[in-house]
């Protein structure tokens, strides 16, 4: 069963970077499409970015449309969220998830889960 690690969250100040990393326990490439998801407390899971198995035609939030990017290493099975221009309201855990082949905008279409990262956004 495919397994998801997420690392690189931490605390940033407004306006500041950071990248998160998904590594994946087997190749994703041509299989599993990779999303990002937030949640923050009291809201609901939110769908962030996806990148399909085999396209380079990333999905984005208009939320984070312009400051984040999402991208991929096949050869080390990790998957990245950049995300600039940080806010205080992308404070939330992130969550990587994959389903086979394309991207979903629906959370309960993901079968495979991370255990998150906490991103905080504040001064």
């Amino acid at each position: 069963q495919l397994q998801l690690v997420e690392s690189g969250g931490g605390l940033v100040q407004p306006g500041g970077s950071l990248r998160l990393s998904c590594r994946a326990s087997e190749s994703i490439l041509g299989t599993y499409a990779i999303g990002w998801f937030r949640q923050a407390p009291g809201k609901e899971r939110e769908g962030v970015s996806c990148l399909s198995s085999s396209t380079d035609s990333p999905r984005y939030a208009d939320s984070v449309r312009g400051r984040f990017t999402i991208s991929r290493d096949s050869a080390k099975n990790t998957m990245f969220l950049q995300m600039n221009a940080l806010k205080p309201e992308d404070t939330a855990i992130y969550y990587c998830a994959a389903r086979f082949l394309s991207c979903s905008s629906y959370v309960d279409d993901f079968r495979f889960w991370g255990q998150g990262t906490q991103v905080t956004v504040s001064s």
